[in-house]
């Protein structure tokens, strides 16, 4: 039964920088794709960036790309996202999770098996 922990939340004054970390045990997922989703308090969940098993492919929604970066690390079965130009609109609870294979829809929850609890992200103004 495989787990993920998210890390790396806090709070940052906008145009500041963070970097959430995603730590795989119970079972290796060096061969799912995973993702980044985050939600906001009264929206639902949203889709952030999602990576491909090998780090080969990468998708990030709109409103991240250009200051988002996701990447992962096989032999520590580790994933992360590197936030910067952070902006008072990325407040939410970000939340990893694995289990996207090629062919599936990378940016919808239900693609995938395995979902951490959340990190708090909190960017002030």
């Amino acid at each position: 039964q495989g787990q993920l922990v998210e890390s790396g939340g806090g709070l940052v004054q906008a145009g500041g920088s963070l970097r959430l970390s995603c730590a795989a045990s119970g079972r290796t997922f060096s061969r799912d794709g995973m993702a980044w989703f985050r939600q906001a308090p009264g929206k639902e969940r949203e889709f952030v960036a999602a990576i491909s098993w090998d780090g080969g492919v990468t998708f990030y929604a709109d409103s991240v790309q250009g200051r988002f970066t996701i990447s992962r690390d096989n032999a520590k079965n580790t994933m992360y996202l590197q936030m910067n130009s952070l902006k008072a609109e990325d407040t939410a609870v970000y939340a990893c999770a694995a289990g996207w294979s090629s062919g599936g829809a990378y940016y919808i929850t239900e693609t995938y098996d395995y979902w951490g609890q959340g990190t708090q992200v909190t960017v002030s103004s």
